[in-house]
């Protein structure tokens, strides 16, 4: 499993616009084959601030999505709408001893 978190900034007047492009791509993103959970947060404390939350099956199966033809076009839209730098990690649980 591959958690990926994306942390994005936008200028106030472009939050608008990111909502309606996630909510416009969010069901065929999940429907990506190896995505198991996508989900978006707002910074409580920064409301500019919004992280997509996803989980996938492998780093495989997150950079097949960063191939597909869905990522090259929500992904520059969304870039579009920055005011900073996005901030992302990919992570996987650790394992116990």
């Amino acid at each position: 499993m591959l958690i990926r978190i994306v942390r994005m900034t936008f200028a106030p007047e472009n939050i608008g616009a990111f909502l309606d492009l996630f909510q416009n791509s969010e069901d065929q993103i999940r429907q990506m084959p190896g995505c198991h959970f996508l989900e978006l947060w707002q910074d409580a404390d920064q409301p500019h601030v919004y992280c997509t939350h996803s989980h996938w099956e492998s780093a495989d199966a997150l950079n097949n999505y960063r191939r597909s033809a869905l990522f090259g076009q929500v992904w520059p839209a969304t870039k579009a709408l920055f005011s900073a730098p996005p901030l992302a990690f990919s992570v996987q649980p650790a394992t116990t001893i």
